[in-house]
């Protein structure tokens, strides 16, 4: 097969592969999530196609595509007992994609498949947001969008290069009204990309702790959450990070009691208030992380329970933002509840004897409550005790074991002792567990807490002042609340992580890539209602409402359809030529009118030659106005006379 034919048909072949390309490249996003007998099943349909476009396989027949859509479609629900949600519906969609692929044969088609890849896209943007997938998003998206333009005319040719750009400026072209949508399209509460997370577990502190529990998260550089403040900040000793309260043990082991839903006491003489932003990182639990103490629930899908831990109604699947106001140090008002002081007070029979009898001495030559937590804490500072990341494993009686015998641990090991001997000496105490510290980001202006910030403290209740923090790990070890846990176990930071935090410029590399990370998260992924309405008052709008921002919308979608108009209306009027090109261009609609439509590769002689081959009868009067146009355009020399020749010639030729 040659000429026109030949060359229409390698057009079509180009076509389809820079769709089957761009389809695949949109897969290829999923590939980490879909399940490999997809892949392998797109993959399989997508080559087959390509074959069959190479003249190596014929088609697929009908009734094979049905049963290969069937077999599919069971495929997924197998996989995934249901054909909704995002992870079944993106398996599903990939599926069908490339079924279609197998009976691609026209435009329309390679429309379809594209439109698909599209909604693949579409997909990945939902499932993951990290900053770092963007480019792989706009690149995947500029490829479709050249297939599309090589697709929409498979027998022009269209070069590659010429695809690119085309694509390119399309894009540039609609980043304007996509940037004007995003900030200003009214949109109810809540995250835009709110989406069911995918239920990963992430390391973090659980509803329990054991000996040696929190000293596993030491090794986790993970971010644990994020946290700006925007007003006054506090000191870093003051940064204690609460999460799960801890009241129930069994001599070993203390856990959160469950049935702590009563309202939390009230504060009295509060002091100076903390308000700050915390963005937290998804850990699958229903605890929200502020600074110690919360003064109200930062939303109203969260609780404030009695031990001012925020409680929401459904795990941490996605990062989320909030703010909450914090008071450093607040008296209590009113007595503890009977019921708390007995939770408070509660202790296993029959475990840690020793400790319990050292504690009830203690309390005996103590004056006052204050004077027995200060003879408690003397006694770590002055008992040999040595804080570590690794220390000796203890039997069933691990406060004894602790106090009298290895006399080595991290926060957990002296909180829980300290806890104890409250307990033993009559005065109600409770264990908390959360965050210590953070890492200050300069550039960001936010601290940054990580899974290594892990730590364990203190409560115990003295009357008048209420719940009283106390960190016995500060006795024993100082610098880790000044300094952080990397400052004072070194050893316990990877190789990697310790260079990153060493080096200078990779420090800071690391400090600023960390800050674009956390205002794309921040003012991107959580630009939501509230952001809109502050962006209003930034731009003067007084008492900026939701139908304020439809309007803003609407008007500015009519600026942009107007420009783009004018633009291509000037453009339109550039590309209409001269006198001799508008000639030509009618003389050939009138030849295409006839049967004749020039091909987009010819030139007017070659044009010519076609057309005295395929209608002899024309060649009289076309090939002579043809070859005019051809001496007109290309020629050295300019004739007056053969000009008025031709363009009196095209506007009198009549054809049939």
């Amino acid at each position: 097969m040659t000429g026109p034919r030949a060359a229409r048909a390698s057009g079509e072949v180009r076509a389809l592969t820079w769709t089957i390309f761009a389809f695949i490249a949109a897969m290829a996003l999923h590939v980490d999530r879909l399940p490999v007998w997809c892949t392998l099943a797109v993959l399989a349909l997508a080559g087959w196609r390509l074959l069959v476009a190479l003249g190596r396989l014929r088609m697929v027949p009908g009734p094979i595509r049905l049963a290969l859509g069937a077999a599919l479609l069971l495929a997924v629900i197998a996989q995934f007992s249901t054909i909704s949600g995002l992870s079944a519906g993106t398996a599903l969609l990939a599926c069908m994609g490339a079924l279609k692929l197998t009976e691609t044969d026209n435009r329309r088609d390679h429309y379809i498949v594209t439109g698909v890849s599209l909604f693949l896209v579409v997909a990945a943007c939902l499932d993951r947001q990290g900053l770092p997938r963007i480019p792989l998003y706009v690149g995947v998206v500029w490829l479709q969008c050249a297939a599309l333009a090589i697709a929409g005319s498979p027998a022009a040719g269209v070069g590659a290069r010429e695809a690119w750009r085309l694509a390119g400026r399309t894009l540039l072209l609609a980043l304007p009204i996509a940037l004007v949508s995003f900030l200003l399209f009214p949109r109810v509460q809540g995250q835009i990309w709110a989406l069911p997370g995918s239920g990963a577990a992430v390391t973090g502190l659980s509803n329990e702790m054991s000996p040696g529990a929190i000293s596993e998260l030491s090794e986790s550089y993970e971010p644990a959450f994020r946290v700006r403040f925007l007003d006054a900040t506090p000191p870093a000793q003051a940064l204690y990070w609460r999460g799960p309260v801890l009241h129930n043990f069994d001599g070993y082991t203390w856990r959160r009691d469950a049935r702590s839903f009563q309202l939390p006491p009230k504060l009295g003489n509060p002091s100076q208030p903390y308000r700050h932003r915390v963005m937290l990182e998804p850990h699958q639990r229903n605890w929200w992380f502020a600074l110690d103490l919360p003064s109200a629930s930062p939303s109203p899908k969260v609780y404030l329970n009695s031990d001012f831990q925020l409680l929401s109604a459904e795990p941490v699947t996605q990062p989320i933002s909030y703010e909450v106001v914090s008071f450093a140090r607040p008296d209590f008002t009113g007595p503890l509840p009977p019921s708390s002081r007995r939770q408070s007070l509660q202790l296993p029979a029959g475990r840690n004897l020793r400790s319990l009898e050292f504690a009830r001495r203690m309390r005996a030559s103590s004056g006052d409550d204050a004077a027995f937590v200060r003879a408690a804490l003397a006694h770590f500072g002055s008992g040999a005790f040595s804080y570590t990341l690794t220390p000796p494993r203890l039997d069933l009686d691990s406060v004894d074991d602790f106090l009298f015998n290895t006399r080595a641990g991290f926060c957990g090991h002296f909180a829980s002792a300290f806890v104890t001997l409250m307990r033993a000496g009559g005065l109600p105490s409770r264990v908390v567990t959360g965050y210590q510290g953070g890492e200050w980001n300069p550039i960001g202006s936010y601290y940054l807490v990580r899974q290594a910030d892990a730590h364990a403290w203190a409560e115990v209740w003295m009357d008048g002042r209420g719940w009283v923090r106390i960190d016995p790990t500060g006795v024993v070890a100082p610098e880790r609340l000044s300094r952080g846990s990397f400052a004072t176990l070194p050893d316990a930071v990877s190789r990697t992580n310790r260079m990153l935090r060493e080096i200078g410029w990779l420090a800071e590399a690391r400090f600023a890539w960390d800050s674009l990370n956390t205002w794309w998260k921040d003012g991107v992924l959580d630009f939501d209602l509230r952001a809109q309405m502050a962006l209003l008052s930034r731009l003067g709008v007084n008492e900026p409402r939701v139908a304020m921002l439809g309007w803003l919308l609407a008007g500015s979608l009519l600026v942009w359809l107007a420009w783009i108009a004018l633009r291509f209306s000037r453009e339109a009027a550039a590309n209409r030529g001269d006198t001799l090109s508008r000639a030509y261009r009618r003389l050939c609609r009138r030849l295409a009118g006839a049967g004749l439509a020039r091909l987009p590769h010819e030139g007017p002689l070659d044009y010519s030659r076609r057309i005295a081959v395929a209608r002899p009868d024309l060649a009289e009067r076309v090939v002579p106005l043809l070859s005019a146009y051809a001496q007109l355009r290309f020629g050295a020399r300019q004739d007056e006379r053969l000009f008025k020749a031709f363009i009196d010639g095209s506007r009198g030729i009549t054809l049939e």
